[in-house]
Protein backbone atom coordinates (compact mmCIF):
# COMPACT_ATOMS: atom_id res chain seq x y z
CA UNK A 1 0.00 0.00 0.00
CA UNK A 2 1.56 3.36 -0.96
CA UNK A 3 1.89 5.41 1.90
CA UNK A 4 1.39 9.48 2.25
CA UNK A 5 3.52 11.65 4.45
CA UNK A 6 1.77 14.62 6.38
CA UNK A 7 2.85 17.14 3.91
CA UNK A 8 1.71 14.70 0.88
CA UNK A 9 -1.76 14.76 2.03
CA UNK A 10 -1.81 18.67 2.60
CA UNK A 11 -0.70 19.02 -0.95
CA UNK A 12 -3.42 16.98 -2.00
CA UNK A 13 -5.96 18.62 -0.49
CA UNK A 14 -5.31 21.67 -1.77
CA UNK A 15 -4.93 20.61 -5.24
CA UNK A 16 -8.61 20.42 -5.49
CA UNK A 17 -7.97 16.66 -6.85
CA UNK A 18 -5.90 17.89 -9.88
CA UNK A 19 -2.83 15.45 -10.37
CA UNK A 20 -4.48 12.64 -8.57
CA UNK A 21 -4.11 8.97 -9.80
CA UNK A 22 -7.19 8.43 -11.53
CA UNK A 23 -9.56 5.42 -10.15
CA UNK A 24 -10.15 3.94 -13.50
CA UNK A 25 -8.84 4.85 -17.42
CA UNK A 26 -11.25 6.84 -19.33
CA UNK A 27 -9.75 5.50 -22.99
CA UNK A 28 -11.45 5.75 -26.06
CA UNK A 29 -13.45 2.93 -27.56
CA UNK A 30 -11.68 0.09 -29.68
CA UNK A 31 -13.07 -0.85 -33.15
CA UNK A 32 -13.67 -4.26 -31.94
CA UNK A 33 -14.63 -6.24 -28.59
CA UNK A 34 -15.18 -9.78 -27.72
CA UNK A 35 -17.69 -8.40 -25.37
CA UNK A 36 -19.70 -4.97 -25.40
CA UNK A 37 -21.71 -4.27 -22.25
CA UNK A 38 -24.39 -1.56 -22.64
CA UNK A 39 -24.81 0.35 -18.91
CA UNK A 40 -22.34 1.44 -16.66
CA UNK A 41 -24.04 1.00 -13.34
CA UNK A 42 -23.52 -1.86 -10.67
CA UNK A 43 -24.80 -4.74 -12.50
CA UNK A 44 -22.75 -3.67 -15.82
CA UNK A 45 -19.48 -3.22 -13.65
CA UNK A 46 -20.17 -6.27 -11.76
CA UNK A 47 -20.36 -7.75 -14.82
CA UNK A 48 -17.24 -6.90 -16.62
CA UNK A 49 -15.08 -7.83 -13.32
CA UNK A 50 -16.48 -11.38 -13.65
CA UNK A 51 -15.87 -11.93 -16.82
CA UNK A 52 -12.17 -10.93 -16.53
CA UNK A 53 -11.85 -12.39 -12.77
CA UNK A 54 -13.76 -15.91 -13.50
CA UNK A 55 -13.35 -16.55 -17.14
CA UNK A 56 -10.28 -14.88 -18.15
CA UNK A 57 -11.82 -12.55 -20.85
CA UNK A 58 -10.63 -9.22 -20.54
CA UNK A 59 -11.13 -7.53 -24.09
CA UNK A 60 -14.18 -6.03 -23.01
CA UNK A 61 -15.72 -2.27 -22.89
CA UNK A 62 -18.37 -1.13 -20.76
CA UNK A 63 -20.18 1.40 -22.08
CA UNK A 64 -22.39 4.06 -20.36
CA UNK A 65 -24.36 7.13 -21.70
CA UNK A 66 -23.44 9.19 -18.53
CA UNK A 67 -20.95 8.55 -15.73
CA UNK A 68 -20.45 5.64 -13.43
CA UNK A 69 -23.14 4.95 -11.00
CA UNK A 70 -25.01 7.98 -12.25
CA UNK A 71 -28.42 5.87 -12.37
CA UNK A 72 -30.01 3.76 -10.52
CA UNK A 73 -27.13 2.53 -8.88
CA UNK A 74 -27.05 6.41 -7.15
CA UNK A 75 -30.41 6.63 -6.89
CA UNK A 76 -31.77 3.59 -4.63
CA UNK A 77 -31.67 3.81 -0.44
CA UNK A 78 -28.46 0.18 -0.07
CA UNK A 79 -30.15 -1.95 1.47
CA UNK A 80 -29.56 -5.99 0.78
CA UNK A 81 -30.84 -8.74 1.83
CA UNK A 82 -32.13 -12.22 0.24
CA UNK A 83 -34.95 -13.54 2.45
CA UNK A 84 -37.04 -13.78 -0.81
CA UNK A 85 -39.80 -16.23 -0.85
CA UNK A 86 -39.53 -18.58 -4.16
CA UNK A 87 -36.26 -21.08 -4.18
CA UNK A 88 -35.27 -19.34 -7.41
CA UNK A 89 -35.11 -15.71 -5.76
CA UNK A 90 -33.63 -17.01 -2.71
CA UNK A 91 -30.66 -18.89 -4.35
CA UNK A 92 -29.67 -15.83 -6.60
CA UNK A 93 -30.14 -13.23 -3.69
CA UNK A 94 -27.90 -15.54 -1.34
CA UNK A 95 -25.47 -15.72 -3.58
CA UNK A 96 -25.37 -12.21 -3.85
CA UNK A 97 -25.34 -11.58 -0.75
CA UNK A 98 -22.59 -13.59 0.26
CA UNK A 99 -20.74 -12.01 -2.12
CA UNK A 100 -21.31 -8.81 -0.50
CA UNK A 101 -20.01 -10.19 2.55
CA UNK A 102 -16.51 -10.48 1.09
CA UNK A 103 -16.75 -7.62 -1.91
CA UNK A 104 -14.69 -5.24 0.21
CA UNK A 105 -11.55 -7.39 0.21
CA UNK A 106 -12.13 -8.84 -2.86
CA UNK A 107 -11.86 -5.29 -4.69
CA UNK A 108 -9.77 -3.78 -2.08
CA UNK A 109 -12.48 -1.57 -2.11
CA UNK A 110 -14.55 -0.23 1.53
CA UNK A 111 -18.20 -0.97 0.78
CA UNK A 112 -19.26 0.28 4.07
CA UNK A 113 -20.81 -3.30 4.49
CA UNK A 114 -23.47 -2.99 7.25
CA UNK A 115 -24.89 -5.88 8.67
CA UNK A 116 -27.38 -4.32 10.61
CA UNK A 117 -29.99 -6.50 10.05
CA UNK A 118 -33.23 -5.81 7.97
CA UNK A 119 -36.80 -5.99 10.47
CA UNK A 120 -39.96 -6.70 8.10
CA UNK A 121 -43.18 -5.59 10.72
CA UNK A 122 -46.93 -7.57 11.21
CA UNK A 123 -49.57 -5.55 11.78
CA UNK A 124 -52.30 -8.14 11.10
CA UNK A 125 -53.34 -11.96 10.82
CA UNK A 126 -52.40 -12.11 7.39
CA UNK A 127 -48.94 -10.33 7.55
CA UNK A 128 -48.46 -12.57 10.17
CA UNK A 129 -48.83 -15.62 7.70
CA UNK A 130 -46.74 -14.22 5.48
CA UNK A 131 -44.02 -14.00 7.49
CA UNK A 132 -44.38 -17.21 9.04
CA UNK A 133 -44.38 -18.99 5.40
CA UNK A 134 -41.13 -16.56 4.10
CA UNK A 135 -39.67 -17.24 7.51
CA UNK A 136 -40.04 -21.44 6.76
CA UNK A 137 -39.17 -21.05 3.12
CA UNK A 138 -35.54 -18.88 3.80
CA UNK A 139 -34.73 -21.74 6.73
CA UNK A 140 -35.48 -24.90 4.12
CA UNK A 141 -32.98 -22.69 1.45
CA UNK A 142 -30.53 -22.60 4.59
CA UNK A 143 -31.10 -18.86 4.56
CA UNK A 144 -30.80 -16.62 8.51
CA UNK A 145 -34.97 -15.45 9.22
CA UNK A 146 -36.65 -15.60 12.33
CA UNK A 147 -39.58 -15.16 14.22
CA UNK A 148 -39.72 -12.06 16.33
CA UNK A 149 -42.74 -11.10 18.98
CA UNK A 150 -43.61 -7.53 19.83
CA UNK A 151 -41.54 -7.39 22.84
CA UNK A 152 -38.74 -8.49 21.13
CA UNK A 153 -38.78 -6.20 18.33
CA UNK A 154 -39.33 -3.28 21.04
CA UNK A 155 -36.29 -4.84 22.22
CA UNK A 156 -34.30 -4.74 19.34
CA UNK A 157 -36.09 -1.28 18.36
CA UNK A 158 -36.69 0.68 21.30
CA UNK A 159 -37.78 3.97 19.35
CA UNK A 160 -40.68 1.74 17.55
CA UNK A 161 -44.06 2.76 18.82
CA UNK A 162 -45.30 -0.62 19.94
CA UNK A 163 -49.08 0.86 21.27
CA UNK A 164 -51.91 -2.03 20.83
CA UNK A 165 -53.93 1.37 20.48
CA UNK A 166 -52.36 2.75 17.43
CA UNK A 167 -53.87 2.67 14.16
CA UNK A 168 -51.96 -0.31 12.76
CA UNK A 169 -50.44 -1.98 15.65
CA UNK A 170 -47.22 -4.03 15.59
CA UNK A 171 -47.71 -7.67 16.56
CA UNK A 172 -44.40 -9.03 15.20
CA UNK A 173 -42.26 -9.21 12.63
CA UNK A 174 -39.30 -10.92 10.99
CA UNK A 175 -35.79 -10.34 11.00
CA UNK A 176 -32.77 -11.52 9.06
CA UNK A 177 -29.86 -10.29 11.21
CA UNK A 178 -26.87 -10.83 8.10
CA UNK A 179 -28.62 -8.40 6.08
CA UNK A 180 -28.75 -4.17 6.05
CA UNK A 181 -26.66 -1.48 4.16
CA UNK A 182 -23.54 -0.98 1.64
CA UNK A 183 -22.62 2.27 0.14
CA UNK A 184 -24.03 2.66 -3.33
CA UNK A 185 -21.37 4.36 -5.00
CA UNK A 186 -18.61 2.63 -3.41
CA UNK A 187 -20.01 -0.62 -4.82
CA UNK A 188 -19.98 0.83 -8.56
CA UNK A 189 -16.56 2.37 -7.94
CA UNK A 190 -14.99 -1.07 -6.75
CA UNK A 191 -16.12 -3.09 -9.36
CA UNK A 192 -15.06 -0.42 -11.64
CA UNK A 193 -11.28 0.13 -10.36
CA UNK A 194 -11.26 -3.88 -10.55
CA UNK A 195 -12.38 -4.46 -13.69
CA UNK A 196 -10.35 -1.69 -14.93
CA UNK A 197 -7.21 -2.81 -13.31
CA UNK A 198 -7.92 -6.63 -14.96
CA UNK A 199 -7.62 -4.94 -18.52
CA UNK A 200 -11.59 -3.83 -19.46
CA UNK A 201 -12.42 -0.58 -21.21
CA UNK A 202 -14.76 1.61 -19.05
CA UNK A 203 -16.07 4.26 -21.75
CA UNK A 204 -18.25 6.91 -20.54
CA UNK A 205 -20.12 9.93 -22.18
CA UNK A 206 -20.73 7.35 -24.99
CA UNK A 207 -24.27 6.70 -25.89
CA UNK A 208 -25.54 3.77 -27.57
CA UNK A 209 -27.99 4.63 -30.75
CA UNK A 210 -28.14 1.30 -32.71
CA UNK A 211 -27.37 -2.14 -31.68
CA UNK A 212 -26.16 -3.62 -35.67
CA UNK A 213 -26.92 -7.18 -36.89
CA UNK A 214 -26.41 -9.42 -39.51
CA UNK A 215 -28.42 -12.56 -39.99
CA UNK A 216 -29.88 -12.81 -36.75
CA UNK A 217 -26.76 -12.48 -35.08
CA UNK A 218 -25.32 -8.99 -33.42
CA UNK A 219 -22.38 -7.71 -34.89
CA UNK A 220 -21.65 -4.66 -32.58
CA UNK A 221 -23.52 -1.33 -31.30
CA UNK A 222 -23.72 2.25 -32.90
CA UNK A 223 -22.85 4.85 -30.80
CA UNK A 224 -22.46 8.52 -30.44
CA UNK A 225 -18.12 7.58 -30.43
CA UNK A 226 -18.93 5.33 -33.76
CA UNK A 227 -19.59 1.91 -34.49
CA UNK A 228 -17.84 -0.58 -31.93
CA UNK A 229 -17.97 -3.88 -33.63
CA UNK A 230 -18.64 -7.54 -31.01
CA UNK A 231 -19.25 -10.92 -30.91
CA UNK A 232 -21.34 -10.48 -28.04
CA UNK A 233 -23.53 -7.73 -26.50
CA UNK A 234 -24.88 -7.46 -23.06
CA UNK A 235 -27.55 -5.19 -22.41
CA UNK A 236 -27.81 -4.02 -18.34
CA UNK A 237 -29.67 -0.59 -18.46
CA UNK A 238 -31.84 -0.52 -15.44
CA UNK A 239 -34.89 1.43 -16.50
CA UNK A 240 -34.29 1.79 -19.98
CA UNK A 241 -34.03 -1.89 -20.85
CA UNK A 242 -37.28 -1.65 -23.30
CA UNK A 243 -35.88 1.05 -25.37
CA UNK A 244 -32.59 -0.81 -25.97
CA UNK A 245 -34.64 -3.62 -26.94
CA UNK A 246 -36.37 -2.38 -29.30
CA UNK A 247 -33.67 -0.75 -31.06
CA UNK A 248 -32.63 -4.58 -30.89
CA UNK A 249 -36.41 -5.20 -32.78
CA UNK A 250 -38.04 -7.85 -30.24
CA UNK A 251 -40.16 -6.50 -27.20
CA UNK A 252 -39.56 -7.01 -23.00
CA UNK A 253 -42.66 -7.54 -20.85
CA UNK A 254 -41.23 -5.22 -18.97
CA UNK A 255 -42.95 -1.41 -17.30
CA UNK A 256 -40.71 1.46 -16.14
CA UNK A 257 -41.77 3.18 -12.51
CA UNK A 258 -40.38 6.48 -10.77
CA UNK A 259 -39.68 5.08 -7.71
CA UNK A 260 -38.88 8.17 -4.71
CA UNK A 261 -36.87 8.33 -1.14
CA UNK A 262 -35.73 10.59 0.84
CA UNK A 263 -33.35 11.89 3.82
CA UNK A 264 -33.82 14.01 6.29
CA UNK A 265 -31.78 16.23 8.53
CA UNK A 266 -28.85 13.94 10.08
CA UNK A 267 -29.24 13.40 13.90
CA UNK A 268 -27.39 11.17 16.26
CA UNK A 269 -27.70 7.22 15.96
CA UNK A 270 -31.07 6.09 17.28
CA UNK A 271 -31.74 3.55 14.64
CA UNK A 272 -29.52 0.60 13.88
CA UNK A 273 -31.19 -1.59 11.42
CA UNK A 274 -33.42 -1.39 8.89
CA UNK A 275 -37.18 -1.53 9.31
CA UNK A 276 -39.78 -2.45 7.29
CA UNK A 277 -43.71 -1.90 7.09
CA UNK A 278 -46.00 -3.57 3.86
CA UNK A 279 -49.19 -2.02 5.85
CA UNK A 280 -47.89 1.05 6.85
CA UNK A 281 -45.60 1.29 3.61
CA UNK A 282 -42.70 2.84 4.69
CA UNK A 283 -39.24 1.66 4.98
CA UNK A 284 -36.35 3.66 6.99
CA UNK A 285 -32.63 3.11 8.16
CA UNK A 286 -29.83 5.76 9.29
CA UNK A 287 -27.02 6.28 7.44
CA UNK A 288 -23.56 6.68 8.53
CA UNK A 289 -23.88 10.22 8.18
CA UNK A 290 -27.13 10.22 10.74
CA UNK A 291 -29.75 10.63 8.18
CA UNK A 292 -33.27 8.65 8.09
CA UNK A 293 -32.90 7.01 4.59
CA UNK A 294 -36.43 6.47 3.92
CA UNK A 295 -39.03 5.46 0.98
CA UNK A 296 -42.25 3.27 -0.08
CA UNK A 297 -43.15 1.47 -3.21
CA UNK A 298 -43.12 2.31 -6.63
CA UNK A 299 -45.33 4.96 -8.34
CA UNK A 300 -48.95 4.34 -9.86
CA UNK A 301 -47.88 5.28 -13.50
CA UNK A 302 -45.50 4.59 -15.78
CA UNK A 303 -42.55 7.52 -16.20
CA UNK A 304 -39.01 7.71 -16.79
CA UNK A 305 -38.85 11.06 -14.22
CA UNK A 306 -36.33 11.62 -11.78
CA UNK A 307 -38.05 13.74 -9.43
CA UNK A 308 -40.31 13.56 -6.76
CA UNK A 309 -43.57 14.56 -6.02
CA UNK A 310 -45.12 15.69 -2.83
CA UNK A 311 -48.18 13.43 -2.20
CA UNK A 312 -45.78 10.39 -2.04
CA UNK A 313 -43.56 12.67 0.15
CA UNK A 314 -46.58 13.12 2.24
CA UNK A 315 -47.54 9.23 2.20
CA UNK A 316 -44.05 8.23 3.43
CA UNK A 317 -43.64 10.56 6.05
CA UNK A 318 -47.39 9.66 7.95
CA UNK A 319 -46.27 6.32 7.47
CA UNK A 320 -42.84 6.95 8.84
CA UNK A 321 -44.72 9.18 12.36
CA UNK A 322 -46.99 6.50 12.62
CA UNK A 323 -44.10 3.83 13.28
CA UNK A 324 -41.64 6.11 15.32
CA UNK A 325 -43.68 9.47 16.48
CA UNK A 326 -40.05 10.14 17.90
CA UNK A 327 -39.22 11.14 14.24
CA UNK A 328 -42.12 13.78 13.67
CA UNK A 329 -40.56 16.57 13.99
CA UNK A 330 -37.44 15.77 11.46
CA UNK A 331 -36.68 18.11 8.52
CA UNK A 332 -36.73 16.85 5.34
CA UNK A 333 -33.22 17.21 3.63
CA UNK A 334 -33.31 15.91 -0.01
CA UNK A 335 -35.97 13.83 -1.93
CA UNK A 336 -35.01 12.08 -5.34
CA UNK A 337 -36.43 9.68 -7.12
CA UNK A 338 -35.03 6.68 -9.94
CA UNK A 339 -36.14 4.63 -12.35
CA UNK A 340 -37.05 0.91 -12.38
CA UNK A 341 -38.26 -1.80 -14.63
CA UNK A 342 -40.20 -4.09 -13.64
CA UNK A 343 -42.10 -7.45 -14.97
CA UNK A 344 -45.35 -8.97 -14.28
CA UNK A 345 -43.96 -11.42 -11.82
CA UNK A 346 -41.48 -8.66 -10.31
CA UNK A 347 -38.59 -11.27 -10.85
CA UNK A 348 -35.84 -10.10 -13.34
CA UNK A 349 -34.62 -11.40 -16.66
CA UNK A 350 -31.27 -12.34 -17.06
CA UNK A 351 -30.56 -14.57 -20.34
CA UNK A 352 -30.66 -14.88 -23.63
CA UNK A 353 -32.81 -12.82 -26.34
CA UNK A 354 -34.12 -13.95 -29.82
CA UNK A 355 -31.11 -12.03 -31.19
CA UNK A 356 -27.75 -14.24 -31.37
CA UNK A 357 -25.07 -13.01 -28.90
CA UNK A 358 -27.38 -10.47 -27.70
CA UNK A 359 -27.68 -10.97 -23.58
CA UNK A 360 -30.06 -9.13 -21.45
CA UNK A 361 -30.08 -8.59 -17.55
CA UNK A 362 -33.17 -6.18 -16.63
CA UNK A 363 -36.58 -6.24 -14.63
CA UNK A 364 -34.54 -6.15 -11.39
CA UNK A 365 -37.59 -3.53 -10.07
CA UNK A 366 -36.87 -2.43 -7.15
CA UNK A 367 -34.29 -5.55 -6.05
CA UNK A 368 -31.48 -4.63 -8.50
CA UNK A 369 -28.91 -2.67 -5.79
CA UNK A 370 -29.01 -6.08 -3.14
CA UNK A 371 -28.42 -8.14 -6.41
CA UNK A 372 -25.84 -6.81 -7.84
CA UNK A 373 -22.98 -8.93 -7.67
CA UNK A 374 -24.92 -12.11 -7.69
CA UNK A 375 -26.40 -10.41 -10.68
CA UNK A 376 -23.21 -9.76 -12.43
CA UNK A 377 -21.59 -13.07 -11.46
CA UNK A 378 -24.16 -15.40 -13.48
CA UNK A 379 -24.83 -12.90 -15.92
CA UNK A 380 -20.86 -13.07 -16.90
CA UNK A 381 -21.24 -16.67 -16.81
CA UNK A 382 -23.89 -16.22 -19.27
CA UNK A 383 -21.64 -14.20 -21.61
CA UNK A 384 -18.67 -16.09 -21.29
CA UNK A 385 -20.20 -19.32 -22.06
CA UNK A 386 -23.53 -18.31 -24.35
CA UNK A 387 -25.43 -20.77 -22.08
CA UNK A 388 -27.18 -19.45 -18.22
CA UNK A 389 -25.47 -20.47 -15.05
CA UNK A 390 -28.02 -22.87 -12.85
CA UNK A 391 -28.92 -19.56 -10.91
CA UNK A 392 -29.91 -17.31 -13.58
CA UNK A 393 -31.64 -20.50 -16.09
CA UNK A 394 -34.82 -19.94 -14.56
CA UNK A 395 -34.93 -16.16 -15.18
CA UNK A 396 -34.88 -16.68 -18.85
CA UNK A 397 -37.74 -14.44 -21.14
CA UNK A 398 -39.38 -17.26 -22.25
CA UNK A 399 -41.00 -18.06 -19.03
CA UNK A 400 -43.23 -15.40 -20.21
CA UNK A 401 -44.58 -17.68 -22.57
CA UNK A 402 -44.04 -20.99 -20.73
CA UNK A 403 -46.34 -19.45 -17.79
CA UNK A 404 -43.52 -20.48 -15.54
CA UNK A 405 -43.48 -17.44 -13.56
CA UNK A 406 -41.91 -16.38 -10.55
CA UNK A 407 -43.92 -14.36 -8.41
CA UNK A 408 -42.33 -12.21 -5.36
CA UNK A 409 -44.85 -9.96 -5.55
CA UNK A 410 -44.73 -10.38 -1.61
CA UNK A 411 -41.26 -10.55 -0.96
CA UNK A 412 -40.17 -7.26 -2.60
CA UNK A 413 -41.61 -5.59 0.37
CA UNK A 414 -42.67 -1.80 0.67
CA UNK A 415 -40.49 -1.91 -3.23
CA UNK A 416 -37.65 -3.16 -1.21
Amino acid sequence: MQKYSIFSLIKNALAYHEGWEKVWRSPEPKSEYDVVIIGGGGHGLATAFYLAKEHGITNVAVIEKGWLGGGNTGRNTTIIRSNYLWDESAAMYEKSLQLYEGLSQELNFNIMLSQRGVLNLAHNLSDLREIERRVSANRLNGIDSEILNTQEIKEFVPIINDSPNSRYPVLGGSLQRRAGTARHDAVAWGFARGADTRGVDIIQQCEVTGIRQSRGKVTGVETTKGLIKAKKVGVVVAGHSSMLADMAGFRLPVNSYPLQALVSEPVKPVLDTVVMSNTVHVYVSQSDKGEMVLGAGIDGAHGYTQRGSLHVIEGQLGALCELFPIFSRLRMMRQWGGIVDTCPDASPIVGKTPIGGLFINCGWGTGGFKGTPGSGWAFAHTLATGEPHELNAPFNLDRFTTGALIDEHGAAAVAH
